[in-house]
């Protein structure tokens, strides 16, 4: 840990905030979205330009304290004691080309600022669901989005990112200037070097269409097994997640929602209408709604229905190989049985089309994987974590004959590491990046493999 006095000293460099521990605010400035998560970092800072970046580079490499990019969003993973957290909210710029469909965004905005001003151009961002989730923290550690069957991960639509390297040089680099560390930077982030700015390719959406269709829980494995039998012969243009829904009987939630379980389906389509593929998916069950037609990129993100404030959460997520008819028969038996209650929400995502053959070349990679799941248990202030834990863990059991080779690292969770999105070569590759670009180490990298 380093001292105190070292990190006081740094202050008058500062154009922005530096927040130690003996702070009023530190108990606020410490606590990452998801508020499960419980960490000490010797301090937060908060620096206003490029110079005040410079000179917390400098205070890390003589005080031997690790530098921890944070963004906005849900993938803390641990407590960074000894680590000081740099939060980025002065890197705001965010300009939209729309004669190129080029996004030039910085580090410290969020996807909700992004798609508010696309709206009404004929593009969309290859964003996350949740607005309030950082564009650089999403898409430098891969980031799958709705639209990624047609335009593949996040990460694949960097064309180019300017990084504060270690040895103080600022510049913006792309895969002819540097194709090793944007090969890094598409995946594992900022352990290679600081990001102040990336630029995105944007996708293409001159008639966006969408489909939400609620059926009734008790038909989930036939609905499950007529969108696994669709992603046959999908197009690309066409993405669909189904969502899982069993509320818990709290006196948290609203009464309307209460106990209700269901299973929804929902689709998005690129390229106009794909009702003639939907229909094989709606005749699988009893339709208790069928919301169908153009749609947009806000619309999708007032869909999700993601939460927007700071919350306690937990979850386990798996990117799967295939799934069988035993897979689902499994999955959809485990959901309902009484005593996984804790477990809230599965989300089961269709993968392939784009993320088969990405466009550039990234760690992050979807290539080996046919679907991605995620389930939820929700934190309720007083009830005990162990049988939501329990169920996280008995799902991720379930799973595990049929889980792919490699996931996402957006959707690794708390003490996951980068083994489990790379293989031994692509993690050797990855560690020599960062031993040239980070030689004395400066910044964190908790979720790389020793």
């Amino acid at each position: 840990m380093p001292s105190t006095s070292s990190l006081e000293a740094l202050r008058p460099r500062l154009t922005g905030a530096l927040i130690l521990p003996a702070d009023p605010g530190y108990d606020d400035a410490r606590q990452p979205w998801n508020l499960a998560v419980d960490q000490h970092p010797a301090a937060v800072a908060v620096p206003a330009d490029v110079g005040d970046l410079k000179a917390l580079l400098q205070a890390a490499a003589d005080t031997g304290t690790p530098l921890a990019v944070q963004p906005s969003g849900h993938g803390a993973s641990g407590d960074l004691a000894g680590a000081v957290i740099v939060r980025m909210p002065a890197f705001d710029e965010l300009e939209v080309d729309v004669e190129a469909g080029v996004l030039r965004v910085g580090a410290g905005v969020r996807w909700g600022a992004v798609v508010h001003a696309l709206e009404g151009t004929g593009w969309a961002a290859p964003a996350g669901t949740s607005p309030v989730v950082s564009v650089a923290g999403y898409t430098l550690g891969g980031g799958h989005s709705w639209f990624s069957r047609t335009a593949g991960l996040g990460s694949d639509n960097v064309r180019a990112a300017w990084v504060l390297r270690t040895d103080g040089s600022h510049e913006r680099i792309d895969d002819e200037s540097d194709p090793e560390l944007m090969w890094a930077l598409r995946g594992a982030g900022g352990i290679v070097g600081i990001v102040t700015a990336l630029e995105i390719e944007l996708v293409r959406t001159p008639a966006l269409w969408g489909a939400s269709l609620v059926f009734e829980v008790t038909d989930a494995a036939a609905v499950i097994r007529a969108v696994r039998d669709l992603s046959a012969d999908a197009p690309a243009t066409l993405n669909v997640f189904m969502n899982s829904m069993r509320m818990p009987d709290a006196p948290q939630l609203p009464e309307a929602i209460r106990g209700r379980s269901f299973l929804e389906v929902q689709a998005l389509s690129v390229d106009g209408d794909a009702s003639a593929l939907i229909d094989r998916v709606r005749g699988a069950g009893t339709v208790q709604r069928d919301t169908t037609g153009s749609t947009s990129p806000a619309a999708l993100v007032a869909a999700s229905n993601e939460p927007t404030d700071p919350m306690p959460g937990r979850g386990a997520s798996m990117a799967l190989s295939s799934l069988d008819d035993a897979t689902i028969d499994a999955l959809v038996d485990y959901r309902e049985l009484p005593e996984q209650g804790p477990i809230m929400g599965i989300d089961i995502r269709m993968l392939g089309g784009a993320l088969d053959s990405p466009r550039r070349s990234g760690f992050a990679s979807l290539q080996s994987a046919g679907w991605l799941l995620h389930a939820l248990a929700p934190i309720f202030p007083g009830a005990p974590l162990e049988p939501g834990d329990a169920s996280l863990a008995g799902f991720v059991g379930l799973l595990a004959h049929a889980e792919a080779a490699r996931t996402v690292p957006t959707f690794l969770g708390p003490g996951q590491t980068l083994d489990r999105c790379g293989g031994p070569a692509d993690l050797e590759r990855l560690r020599a990046v960062r031993a040239a670009a980070d030689p004395q180490g400066v910044l964190y990298a908790g979720r790389l493999p020793r």
